[in-house]
């Protein structure tokens, strides 16, 4: 599958005859994407060709969105931040201010933002040191510190001005909190990563995080990328649709961008399942074909459609009629006669008055309107709808940003016959990191009082059921999507949040100091209280934590 998805991007970039300049992708951060979306709300009216709904976002768009914003930045801190996207984003724009007046041995740091450069007009590099420390407590296991230790490195560029490549690796040592251990114990696989040991015994976790990729410009406005990387649908915090919980996957992607529109078609190969002990034995293999047709009614409004495809042939095939990037799928599903697993669904994004974005997701994973009429909680009713608001400058105070968003999924929803069909990549959920069964209340608070310093804070406030799993017995309740529907215990009388009824809260405030560019000092604080009617399944956690980040954004377990 490899061999074929790099045979197409060979054979097409021989027939590629008017190209402009690569692209290469901003690293998705969620502190950073936020600076991104709050100038987008306010200006994003004048940069159009900027598509919020699928991350990450290219250089040269981020570029083009802060110089539209630098000559409207009055406040210190907008000033800051915009200085901070165009020097993030130099070799992109002429208005950066990145030039070091101090250089290391005249070689390194010879501007703000990268430990090495190297440019001229064929090829451009940019290196970075990678490094997360953090050093925690929680009440749930007073008896050692929880730490993170992440070392690595960063490269990008460009050649010829027509290729883009970027890599990251990084190794790993963590020591989780109890509540993470609970969801690692739960699934066998370690958050967001892939293959993973254990380190100093069972007391933490080692695991290496790669992620690279080559994109090209095959014309003005078709770019396509092959790669091992994660990906993000929507405009929300959650995605229902996609987003970056699961770890790393081998993908071709192919972005269109004409007028008003934005398509693109997205296909990876996934881990269909995973189980320590096998070191030896080739991993199972599935396959997801997925596109998105974004448009920009207005400038301030924008609407798309999606589907997708899981897939697994006999032997780990891929169904070559997949590869249609226009038809709907669910038609040549239909012809092949499969069971492969089909969504769809639309997405939306609203800007107000350049102070309040409005935006939200509907996902399909079966729809039956009789069923629906009947109101007799059929066990494939599985839809999922995302709805929330973000306020700019809320209150007239300047930097003070709120987003409140709702999020509700029916039982079943992601499942499928098996590991081979169901919305997972590496046990791990491929949308949102709890899986369905679920109503979910997030409301943000972010304020940048200075510069150098903002202030975070979330509530996420969920009720779900939990499924029952023990060595004897598991009955499937809708939440985990690992699990196949066929265990469910009944075809009708399903409602969400069935199943072992859990309540849980979730607070986190996080200050963050950034002493320079990309190298951050967070001070974070979570209480988390879950309450089940099984016993066993709650858990109190106070957690308090200090972290030194340089280029790496936070590592962040919210589920």
């Amino acid at each position: 599958m490899k061999h074929f998805f790099a045979t197409i991007l060979f054979s097409l970039s021989l027939v590629s005859s008017v190209v402009q300049a690569q692209d290469v992708y901003m690293p998705y951060n969620q502190d950073t994407y936020h600076l991104i979306d709050r100038y987008q709300i306010k200006y994003g009216n004048q940069v159009p060709q900027l598509h919020t709904n699928v991350k990450p976002f290219g250089r040269r768009d981020v570029a083009a969105l802060a110089e539209t914003v630098a000559p409207h930045a009055q406040h210190a801190v907008d000033q800051f931040n915009t200085q901070y996207l165009l020097n993030d984003n130099w070799n992109y724009t002429a208005l950066d201010s990145n030039e070091s007046k101090k250089p290391i041995l005249n070689y390194f740091y010879r501007n703000k933002t990268d430990l090495y450069h190297y440019e001229n007009k064929d090829f451009s590099v940019r290196v970075n040191p990678v490094f997360h420390g953090e050093l925690g407590l929680d009440n749930q296991i007073p008896d050692y510190f929880q730490f993170t230790n992440t070392r690595g490195i960063q490269l990008e560029g460009s050649l010829d001005g027509r290729f883009g490549f970027y890599t990251f690796i990084g190794e790993n040592q963590v020591r989780y909190p109890a509540y993470v251990v609970d969801r690692i114990n739960r699934d066998g696989v370690v958050p967001h990563e892939g293959y993973w040991k254990y380190f100093k015994g069972d007391q933490g976790y080692d695991f290496i995080t790669a992620r690279a990729y080559l994109n090209y410009s095959l014309s003005k406005h078709v770019e396509i990328q092959l790669g091992h990387d994660r990906h993000f649908i929507g405009d929300g915090y959650r995605s229902l649709v996609y987003s970056d919980y699961a770890p790393p996957a081998f993908f071709l992607k192919l972005n269109t961008r004409v007028w008003k529109l934005h398509y693109m078609n997205l296909f990876q190969e996934l881990t269909a399942d995973y189980e320590r002990g096998g070191d030896d034995l080739l991993l199972p293999k599935k396959y997801m074909a997925f596109h998105r047709l974004g448009i920009n009614i207005t400038n301030n409004f924008n609407l798309g459609l999606f589907e997708s495809i899981i897939l697994s042939r006999e032997k780990g095939r891929f169904e070559l009629q997949y590869l249609n990037p226009i038809i709907f799928y669910r038609s040549i599903e239909q012809m092949l006669g499969s069971q492969d697993n089909a969504m769809l669904g639309a997405d939306f994004r609203w800007n107000i008055r350049n102070r309040v974005q409005v935006y939200g997701q509907l996902m399909l994973d079966e729809f039956l309107l009789r069923e629906i009429k009947a109101m007799n909680g059929w066990w494939a009713n599985k839809q999922a709808g995302q709805v929330g608001v973000k306020y700019i400058d809320a209150l007239g105070i300047p930097n003070l940003d709120l987003q409140g968003e709702v999020n509700i999924i029916r039982p079943y929803t992601y499942q499928h016959i098996d590991q081979y069909t169901n919305y997972q990549h590496y046990r791990q959920s491929l949308a949102h990191p709890n899986g369905a069964n679920l109503y979910e209340f997030i409301g943000i608070v972010r304020y940048q009082p200075m510069p150098r310093l903002s202030l975070v804070g979330k509530a996420i406030a969920t009720q779900f059921g939990q499924d029952l799993v023990t060595a004897t017995d598991t009955i499937n309740w809708g939440n985990n999507v690992n699990l196949s529907y066929g265990l469910r215990p009944s075809t009708y009388g399903h409602s969400i949040a069935q199943g072992i009824s859990t309540s849980q809260l979730h607070l986190d405030v996080t200050a963050t100091y950034q002493f320079r560019h990309n190298v951050f000092m967070d001070l974070k604080g979570i209480i988390r209280n879950t309450n089940a009617t099984e016993s066993s399944l709650s858990r109190n956690s106070n957690i308090v934590s200090l972290a030194f980040r340089w280029n790496i954004p936070q590592r962040l377990n919210e589920f």
